[in-house]
This record gives structure tokens, C-alpha cells and sequence, in this order.
């Protein structure tokens, strides 16, 4: 019977969404489709069963392998009924179940003869049907009918068989290979979808072959190609071969002529294609990015919402590369900025931020203000983080700027959005001096309505930072005094710190800051009680107005140079003795290597390179375990151990590798070695070392491997002597020295009588890198103002042609041994300058801080200029000789 017709409301909220599969259960569907059985057929109703069984199958519904079965042979009683609405759910059906192989026998007769019948919509979908289900074995029967349907007639029979070839490529690639002379021929097919379908399949069948593909590509390219989608896809196929070329600029120069012809096809899809193939082109310059940039434009002002979005997202891509190439397109995209779709208009405004000029900041900001209530918190953060680049990019317009991040700051949002604003602030206080006292007071009355703990907390520990050094550091009081009244336990507590760095550096408020500490002793949570007492006594002074001791500044505002998770590892594994636990003997290795070093047969270590349990740190394992050597014992404090450096190639009868420990006065060689030969028992396993091309070392203690079995990895040990507190350098090299006895595979017992046996390994280096520890700074500029320019030393380096910045910024990095930070060692595709900030601690313990400003000229040559502070004047000079020598 039918549904009467329901009155909508005109209040939407009020209205039940009404599904025709609301409460259906599987038992009853199973049930239902009993009627597959009967003997006369009701084409309708069985539909609508299939239709239900469908929809639980796609809703993750499972059905057992004894519901299925009885499915599946109900189901092929339906090829009886001729009605082709009923027969195209069939095929779905079939197709969901997946039959077993000892089933889709019972449908493989019915499928073929549908394949090979006259009625064509039948054969693609009986195509489709019999690809999905057959194995590699029926597939060789049918193949000869699935070459003649790729070249059918029929467009759809044709496509049909193609997307079948490209599905079976990834599970029977063999067979498909075979049908390239069909497929050549379906490639100049006038069916647009066909020839999409048939260049698809022909490239997976060559992608393995480079040149096979670059021989595709330019017998299209001349003009062979007519459907759009086919066109589209060849374009892809263009920008990858030009891509694997590697050639820089545009590559191939007939295939960039023909991306350009593209731009002016008849059909936008392609049009947009090309123009975007030509913007990710590696080194495009500005005069080739003309014509795309130009057919991007002019979508700007296309009345199809689709294309507006390409284009739009295209520019911003291609501005953060190429902003002067997209100026052109800002009057076209200021309209955009009160489009209805607001991805288009948010992608508009970032693109608008990074392209315009000085003069445009407040006509853009007025746009922006009225925009921003509209979109939703995803689309805001885009927008703040481009305007921050903006800020950075135009510093004399930080007032408009800034105004307009403290505005947004106090409207409603979430908190990924609330912390990109105060994040983009905490940034432009940083970078522009003139925006400190600004920025600071719009973070104060930020956290008088904050709900978030978090950004509460951090702005609190950042006004501790940056507030006593401002002109009147007093007016920052009562902001941070007013947390302590009004917020949670955490926000309080971080509140007392903050009013403790302000009681530190700033003396005269020294008295005010005692009066509310000491009201903080009677607070409600113990955190804050317990900072309060330690700051009262750290400070000193009774509130008198004098100058903080040393000591209780350096533990305010010292930043704290031990890794985190060595500090609590270190702070485990620390036995209560009468000796006080000193933070000196924790780690300074930011990251921790397992004992047991990369072997080759990838097996657990065992024995000497076998680690602790709970290791507390790389340094700390390793120590442990040199000082439990007799030999090595007396050397002092470990300062570093490096990574392993491989002195065998993989699959070799023996896998050595080798770690340099660094003493003050001593290096010791551990050299990690795998038997990876079952029928030999290695015995008293030494590794000789010719030190002729490292004058300054001289050996003077070793320990050999008294065995080494099948898969057992073990270690023998060399040391040399060094001149103390010298980084010398030198090269070295090694030949493993050992007695072979031969082992009974049966037994496993080695024979008596061995043969002295010898196996050259590589050379190994001892360099500057090896003396420089890799220690992070949380704060890099704090760190860099705190050590001071009294030891600082500037000058250029020339480093010669390289492919692009990023290869010469690893180099040096990888010369320095040093610590990247705050993430600079990653460079932007094709930037030509760039800087990289690198932290560490070298042999002495000195801390080093290297600023490297990077630019690359039109001839591919690098220049550097590389600025270096220490604690000691000798260190300084030792990286500019480091870089100069390497």
C-alpha cells in the first residue's frame, strides 16, 4: 500500500529522517529471500531483497559461511527470470558475496554465456562479475574472450574489460602483460572513456619501465590523444616522467611545449590541468609560470564554483614559491573574498596575504574582519598563521596586525584556534622587538577570560620570560596576581613561578612580589604552597630591595639542558647513597640508541652488547658497561658514544660494525660481530688496527672475543690513547683476525684443531663531528642572547655547486654533528636562501650555538656565512676550522 504524503514542517530541526532500511535485521532479510526460490519469479520483490541484502552488507553486516553459501545458490536460481533490472542485482550481489572457489562454478557457465550473448549491458557486467571472482587458473580459459572485449565495439563492453585489467594487474599481472597489443589498439579508441580506461591500464602495465613510459608519453603527445579525462591523465604521466628526468628547469623541452599547447584546449579540465603541471615543476621560472597563471586567472571570475576552487588553491600554492608571478591575480581575488563557498574565499585571503604588498595590509584587514565570523575554526587558523607570515614579511605594520589578532583572540572559539592566535603572537613578540609591550598586555587580557589551562599556563611562563624586560614590568603584576586568585591549581601554580622571575630580575619589586608569595603559602593546593616556599628562599633578601643572587637567577630562568627523559630515567635508576645525585652525570645524547647495535641477521644481542632491562640512556648503558672492563676502567667519564658505523657490506660471511666511545684522554674502538655461517665456530676474535694515518693515537689496551658462535652476536674492544681534551682526527684501518674451526651440522660440536684466519674490513675515520655532542635548546634566541657575542666569530664559506640548499644544509650539518633546532634543518622546495639554527656541547663541555644563513646563486653555487657563539673562545675558532678543513 502506498505512504500518504507527509507535510513538511517548515522547522527543520523538527523533522524525521525517514530510511527505508530503518530496523532491518538479518534474520528476517535471510528469510525474505526465500523468495528466491519460488517458482514463479516476482522480478520486484526479489530487487528489493537483494537491495536490503546489500545494504547490510555494506553497513559491515557479516554473514556465515553457511548464510552465504545459501545465499549465493538462491541467488543464481534468479539467471531463469530475462527481466535486466533483476539481473544487474545479481551481478552486484554475486560480486558483494565473493564466492569460494568450489562455488563460482556454479555461476561461471551462466556469467560466460552472458559475456558472449548479444545484449551488451549484460557482457560488461558479466565482465566485471567473472573478473572479480575467478582465480588465476579460470581466468586463462576466459582470457581469449577479455582481449576481444577490449577491443569491442561497444564502448561499454570495452571499458568494462579495461578497469577489469587494471584490477586483476595487482593479483595476476602475467596475464594481463599479454593483452598490450589489445590495449595499444583501445588507445585509439574514439570512446573517450574507453581510451581514459585503455592509457590507464597501459601505463601500470610499463610502469616498471621508465623508458617504456617516456616512449608512451611521446607518441601521445603527438596529438592522438582526444578524450579530455585521457588528455588529464597523460599530462599526469608527462609531469612524472619529467620528474624522474631530473633535469631541473622544464626538463624535456618538447614536453613543456606541450603542457603549454594544453592551455589552450577546449575542454577546462585539461586547461587546468596543464596550467597546474606546469606550476609543481621543479625550478619553473616566472616567465614559464606566465601562460598557467594567466588560464588560472581567468577561472577566478568562471561562474562554476569547481573551478574557482582549483584555481585558487593552485595560486596559494604557487605563492608561497613564486608570490611576484601571482600579484597579477589580486584584484580577481579580493572579489573572491565574499564568495558564498568559503574554502574558495579563505583560500582567496591566504593567497591575498602572501602576495600583496604594504600598502594593501589595512585594506585587506577591514575585508578579513567581516569575513572571519562566518567561516569555522579549521579555516580561521589558515587565515591567522598567514597573516603571522604577513607580520613578519611587513614588521612596520605589526600595530595593525597585532590589534587585529588581540580582537579575534577575544571572540568565541576552540582551542586548536585560541593557540594558533596566541602562538602567532608569542612569534611576533619574538621577531619584532617593537610589538613586545603591545603583544605582551593583549596576552594579559587574554588569560583574564581564558578557559583553557593550557594556554593559560604558557602564557604565564612566557610573560615570566619576556615581561621583566620590559620598560615598566610592574603593570604585568596584577594580571599574573589575579591567576593566583581566580584560577585552578595549575594556572596558580605557574602564576608563582611567574611572579618569582619578575621578583628575580626586577629588584625593585622585590618587596611587592615577597607580600604575594607569602599569601600564596596558605593556598589550598600543596604545588602551589611548595613553589611559593622554594621561591621565598631562592629570592633571599628577607623582601628587601637587592640585587637576586646568581644562583637563584640561573635556576629561574637557566634553561634546563638535560633531556627530559634522561633526567627521569637517571632519577630512577638513582640508589639513595650518602653521596647527592648530581644532574651532571645525566645524558646529554638527545636521542638514546638500544645497546645492542643494527646487526646484520637483525637478532636480540646477547651477552656483553646485550642491554639492561630499563636502560637509562644510550651514554649511561655504555658506560656501565666500559667501566666493567678492567681495561678501560680508569678513563674517567664517558662523553659520547656515536652511532654504529657499518665495515662490511650486507650479506657478507661476517657482519662487523663499529661505536666510538669518546674519552677525555682515550677512544675506544667496540666492535659488534656476527657469525653468520653455520658451519664455523669463531675463537679469540681480534680486530688489528693500522693507526699510521692517525698520528696522535696510540693503542694501549684491548679485549678480544673468546667466541663466537652461529647468530651470536659479541664484541671485542680496542683503545687508543689520545692527547687529553684534544678532538684529534685520524683514519684507521681494520682487519678482523680470528681462529676458524669447522662445526658438525648434526652435532653441532666444532672440531679440535682450528686455522688462523684474517677478513679485511672498511676504513674508519675518527672526525671533528665525532667530539660534539647533540644537545637541543627549548628556546634557541634565549640560549643564543644568554651565552653572549663575547667568544662569537663570524665568517663565509663558498661551498661550491650543489643540486639545491637542502643537500648543502644536511652536509654541514652532518660535518658539525650537531642538533638542529626548532625545526630549521628542513628546507622549502625551491628556496633560494635559507637558515638553519644548530645547538650543541663540545668535548669539554663548552656549549656551542651556530647560526648558518644559506643562498644559492642562478649557477647553483652555495655561499654561507656561518656564525658561531661558545663559552670558550677556542671552541668558536675550532668550528670555523672544522668547516673551512671539510
Amino acid at each position: 500500500m502506498a505512504q500518504p504524503l507527509i507535510k513538511k514542517d517548515d522547522d527543520r530541526d523538527d523533522e524525521a529522517e525517514y530510511s527505508p532500511f530503518l530496523g532491518i535485521e538479518k534474520g528476517a532479510v535471510l528469510q525474505e529471500a526465500r523468495v528466491f526460490n519460488d517458482p514463479q519469479l516476482d522480478p520486484r520483490r526479489c530487487s528489493q531483497v537483494i537491495t536490503k541484502l546489500l545494504y547490510l552488507l555494506n553497513q559491515g553486516e557479516t554473514f556465515t559461511k553457511t548464510e552465504a553459501t545459501e545465499v549465493f545458490f538462491a541467488v543464481t536460481k534468479l539467471f531463469q527470470s530475462k527481466d535486466s533490472g533483476l539481473r544487474r542485482m545479481v551481478y552486484l550481489i554475486i560480486k558483494e558475496l565473493s564466492p569460494s572457489s568450489d562455488e563460482v562454478i556454479i555461476v561461471t557457465s551462466s556469467l560466460m554465456k552472458d559475456m558472449n550473448g548479444k545484449t551488451d549491458m549484460y557482457r560488461a557486467n558479466a565482465i566485471r562479475v567473472l573478473c572479480r571472482i575467478t582465480d588465476g587458473t579460470l581466468l586463462t580459459q576466459i582470457e581469449r574472450y577479455l582481449k576481444q572485449a577490449i577491443v569491442d565495439k561497444n564502448p561499454v563492453v570495452a571499458s568494462a574489460a579495461l578497469v577489469s585489467g587494471i584490477h586483476l594487474l595487482q593479483t595476476n599481472p602475467e596475464i594481463v602483460k599479454r593483452w598490450s597489443n589489445e590495449v595499444q589498439e583501445a588507445v585509439q579508441s574514439r570512446a573517450a572513456l574507453v581510451q581514459f580506461h585503455a592509457l590507464a591500464l597501459l601505463q601500470q602495465i610499463r610502469q616498471n619501465d621508465r623508458l617504456a613510459v617516456s616512449k608512451l608519453v611521446s607518441n601521445l603527445t603527438r596529438g592522438s590523444v582526444r578524450s579530455p579525462l585521457a588528455q588529464c591523465l597523460l599530462i599526469r604521466y608527462i609531469s612524472q616522467v619529467i620528474l624522474e628526468s631530473g633535469t631541473s628547469q622544464t626538463g624535456d623541452r618538447p614536453f613543456y611545449d606541450y603542457l603549454e599547447s594544453c592551455l589552450r584546449h577546449k575542454a577546462e579540465m585539461v586547461i587546468f590541468e596543464a596550467a597546474r603541471a606546469i606550476t609543481e615543476l621543479n625550478g619553473v621560472t616566472s616567465r614559464e609560470l606566465t601562460p598557467s597563471i594567466t588560464v588560472l586567472q581567468l577561472f577566478l571570475s568562471s561562474s562554476k564554483p569547481v573551478l574557482r576552487f582549483a584555481a585558487v588553491r593552485t595560486l596559494n600554492k604557487v605563492a608561497m614559491t613564486h608570490p611576484m608571478a601571482v600579484t597579477n591575480c589580486n584584484i580577481d581575488m579580493e572579489s573572491l573574498i565574499s564568495d558564498q563557498n568559503r574554502s574558495i574565499a579563505t583560500l582567496a585571503i591566504t593567497t591575498l596575504l602572501k602576495t600583496g604588498n604594504e600598502s594593501s595590509v589595512d585594506r585587506l584587514m577591514k575585508q578579513i574582519t567581516n569575513f572571519m565570523s562566518d567561516i569555522a575554526d579549521e579555516f580561521k587558523i589558515v587565515v591567522v598563521d598567514a597573516i603571522r607570515s604577513l607580520c613578519l614579511k611587513f614588521p612596520l605594520k605589526f600595530r595593525s596586525l597585532m590589534n587585529f589578532l588581540s580582537n579575534i583572540l577575544r571572540e568565541e572559539g576552540g582551542f586548536e584556534y585560541k593557540k594558533a592566535i596566541v602562538d602567532s603572537i608569542v612569534i611576533l613578540i619574538r621577531d619584532i622587538p617593537d610589538a613586545k609591550e603591545n603583544g605582551l598586555l593583549h596576552l594579559c587580557e587574554f588569560i583574564e577570560d581564558c578557559e583553557f589551562t593550557y594556554l593559560s599556563t604558557q602564557i604565564l611562563h612566557f610573560l615570566g620570560v619576556e615581561g621583566p624586560k620590559t620598560s615598566d614590568p610592574s603593570k604585568y603584576i596584577r594580571y599574573i596576581y589575579n591567576r593566583v586568585i581566580l584560577e585552578n591549581a595549575t594556572v596558580r601554580a605557574s602564576a608563582v613561578s611567574t611572579l618569582a622571575k619578575f621578583g628575580a630580575m626586577v629588584d625593585s619589586l622585590k618587596p611587592r612580589v615577597f607580600t604575594l608569595l607569602r599569601r600564596c603559602l596558605f593556598d589550598s593546593d600543596d604545588e602551589v604552597r611548595d613553589r611559593a616556599t622554594l621561591y621565598l628562599n631562592m629570592l633571599g633578601g628577607d623582601g628587601a630591595v637587592v640585587e637576586t643572587d646568581k644562583d637563584a637567577k640561573e635556576f629561574l630562568f637557566g634553561s634546563l639542558d638535560v633531556p627530559l627523559s634522561n633526567l627521569e630515567n637517571s632519577l630512577k635508576n638513582y640508589e639513595p647513597t650518602e653521596e647527592s645525585f648530581d644532574i651532571n652525570s645525566v645524558s646529554r645524547e638527545v636521542k638514546s640508541q638500544p645497546l645492542a647495535e643494527k646487526k646484520a641477521t637483525n637478532k636480540k644481542a646477547t651477552g656483553l652488547g646485550a642491554p639492561p632491562t630499563e636502560p637509562s640512556s644510550a651514554v649511561d648503558a655504555y658506560e656501565k658497561l666500559l667501566s666493567s672492563i678492567a681495561e678501560f676502567s680508569s678513563f674517567g667519564k664517558l662523553f659520547k658514544s656515536s652511532s654504529p658505523v657499518e665495515l662490511t657490506e650486507p650479506e657478507t660471511e661476517y657482519s662487523v660494525n663499529v661505536i666510538k666511545h669518546i674519552f677525555d684522554g682515550h677512544i675506544v674502538f667496540q666492535y659488534n660481530c656476527t657469525n653468520t655461517i653455520p658451519e664455523q665456530l669463531l675463537e679469540n676474535v681480534t680486530v688489528i688496527v693500522d693507526a699510521s694515518e692517525a698520528e696522535e693515537f696510540g693503542e694501549v689496551a684491548s679485549k678480544p672475543l673468546r667466541s663466537l658462535p652461529y647468530d651470536s652476536p659479541g664484541q671485542t674492544f680496542l683503545a687508543f690513547q689520545k692527547p687529553e681534551g684534544v678532538p684529534a682526527v685520524g683514519k684507521f684501518t681494520n682487519i678482523l683476525r680470528f681462529f676458524v674451526k669447522e662445526v658438525d651440522p648434526s652435532t653441532g660440536e666444532a672440531e679440535d684443531d682450528g686455522v688462523e684466519d684474517e677478513y679485511q674490513l672498511e676504513d674508519m675515520e675518527v672526525v671533528a663531528a665525532d667530539y660534539m655532542l647533540k644537545v637541543g635548546v627549548s628556546n634557541f634566541r634565549n640560549a643564543w642572547e644568554s651565552i653572549g657575542a663575547d667568544f662569537e666569530k663570524v665568517d663565509e664559506y663558498g661551498l661550491g655547486p650543489r643540486e639545491n640548499l637542502a643537500e648543502a644544509v644536511n652536509a654541514v650539518i652532518a660535518l658539525l654533528g650537531m642538533q638542529p633546532c626548532e625545526g630549521t634543518e628542513v628546507v622549502p622546495k625551491n628556496s633560494r636562501s635559507h637558515s638553519c639554527l644548530l645547538s650543541g656541547v663540545y668535548m669539554g663541555s663548552a656549549k656551542v650555538l651556530v647560526r648558518l644563513q644559506f643562498g644559492l646563486d642562478s649557477s647553483r653555487e652555495v655561499a654561507m656565512k656561518l656564525t658561531v657563539r661558545s663559552e670558550d673562545e677556542a671552541v668558536s675558532d675550532t668550528i670555523h676550522e672544522i668547516v673551512a678543513s671539510g
